[in-house]
Parts: structure tokens; C-alpha cells; sequence
């Protein structure tokens, strides 16, 4: 699907990759561009720098998804790209993380994305034609050591947008799951205090947003289901795949040497 003409919504659109996200689909000559984000002022800055429509939104809330789908309906017309792409850390750690941490994480990483689902799907089966996007991270196909939480929802995530891609690609509906590793964003600052999570994160190099934005683009023009802008997470893929159990000592391993690393 080319960017061009389209009626395009992004959501955590404030900063990070939402933003170069808004700013490169503006450049592809999007017919309108909706930034959403529960920081209604940075929401506002990166809109007015690409001529496009703020909303205030929070995606932990199934009413708030439902009010920004309205919203950008009544401003532009039927959408024809969500990027459900705001997101959460959730915390470091395992199983001892608070339930609300997991709530959290469970309804922003993983509910946003059927939310804006149940919204959309409707108007886009009528017309056979409709574009779902959910950012995960590459810890939902491989994992994100230091973080169960995140690890957990993001996994939920890549296997909602997979889900979604059989049950209605012939429908004329396109699904894509971005599954970037280490960004440099503000989100990337929790996992790096944790010596493993820094570990893990770095292995496949640190990108910049407008990175991930640039594989986004390319890969919305070739409707690929799964969006990697770093390239050794296909080869971690296939070798999860293929020999799971090498790649569990693999994983365990690189967890040994940054905790002997960082005792040291």
C-alpha cells in the first residue's frame, strides 16, 4: 500500500518512533496525518509541524480509542492506516511485578490494538479495504530478558497482528507488526539500567527512530506482516525456530556474561 493520498492515524504519536512516524508518512504525501498521544502538548508539536490533527488519547482506555477513531473520521474521512503504536515498559524483572504493572502493560501493549480493531474493522470490511498496525518490539518473537512484563505483552501483540492477518487478509484487510530491537528513545532508558536488558538490547546495534520509521515505510509499501528495521532479528528468528534449545543457551549465556560483567 502506498502512503500517498491516505488518511493516516498514529497513536503515541508525541515522541520517540511515533513521531518520526508521523513526520516520514507526512513526507510520503499522506492525504492527512491524526498524532495521538496522551501528552496532549507534544501530540500538538509534532501535528503542527506536519500540518496535521492532534488528539489527546489514552490507550489504556477502550472509550478513548473509540473517541480518537471518531474524531479522525469526522475530521478526514474513513482511515485507511491505524499505527496503534503507543506503548509501555512495563518494569524489570519477573513474576514479583505488581498486578497493576501488568495491567497496565496488558491493556496499552496488547488491548490497544484489538480496541482499535474492534473500532475500525467494520467500516474497513464494508469498503474491502483497511490497513491495522501494531508496534511490538522484537522482544514479542524472540524476548526482552530483563522484563517479563514487557516480554509477555509484546509477545500477546505479534500474535494478535498474525492472527489478524489470516483471519482477514482476503478480506482486503493489510496487517503489519513493527518489531524493532534497541531505538534510542526514551523508553529504551528503563531496560538500559539493567545490565542484561543493555546486553541484549545493543546486540543488534542502537537505530534511531527515523530508522524505524524508513523500514515502516518500505514495509507498508510491500505489505509485509512483520516489520524488522534491524536485521539480525530475522537470523535470531529462524534460529528460535529451528533449533530452540541452541538458542536458549545462546540467550542464557549472554545473560551470564552481563551479570558476571556488571559484578565485576
Amino acid at each position: 500500500m502506498e502512503l500517498s493520498n491516505r488518511h493516516v492515524v498514529i497513536t503515541g504519536g508525541a515522541g520517540g518512533i511515533g513521531s518520526a512516524l508521523a513526520a516520514r508518512i507526512a513526507a510520503e504525501g499522506a492525504r492527512a496525518v491524526v498524532v495521538a498521544d496522551r501528552d496532549a502538548d507534544g501530540a500538538a508539536r509534532v501535528a503542527n509541524g506536519i500540518g496535521g490533527l492532534a488528539v489527546e488519547f489514552d490507550a489504556g482506555r477502550e472509550d478513548s480509542v473509540q473517541e480518537l477513531v471518531r474524531r479522525a473520521t469526522e475530521a478526514n474521512g474513513p482511515i485507511d492506516i491505524f499505527i496503534s503504536n503507543a506503548g509501555v515498559p512495563g518494569s524489570l524483572g519477573g513474576p514479583e511485578a505488581p498486578d497493576e504493572t501488568f495491567d497496565e502493560a496488558w491493556r496499552v501493549n496488547v488491548m490497544a490494538h484489538v480496541w482499535a480493531s474492534r473500532a475500525l474493522l467494520p467500516e474497513m470490511l464494508e469498503r474491502g479495504e483497511g490497513y491495522l498496525v501494531n508496534t511490538a518490539s522484537a522482544a514479542g518473537l524472540l524476548t526482552q530478558v530483563s522484563s517479563l512484563v514487557y516480554s509477555v505483552t509484546k509477545h500477546a501483540a505479534v500474535a494478535l497482528a498474525e492472527w489478524m492477518a489470516i483471519e482477514y487478509g482476503d478480506a482486503g484487510i493489510r496487517v503489519s507488526c513493527i518489531c524493532p530491537q534497541g531505538v534510542r528513545t526514551p523508553m529504551l532508558e528503563l531496560a538500559m539500567e539493567d545490565a542484561v536488558g543493555a546486553a541484549a538490547l545493543s546486540s543488534g546495534g542502537l537505530i534511531e527512530p527515523e530508522d524505524v520509521a524508513d523500514a515502516v515505510a518500505a514495509g507498508l509499501r510491500e505489505e509485509r506482516l512483520l516489520i524488522l528495521p534491524h536485521e539480525n532479528v530475522a537470523g535470531f528468528l529462524a534460529l528460535k525456530g529451528s533449533d530452540p534449545e541452541r538458542w536458549l543457551k545462546g540467550m542464557r549465556k549472554l545473560v551470564r556474561n552481563a551479570r558476571t560483567g556488571a559484578a565485576s
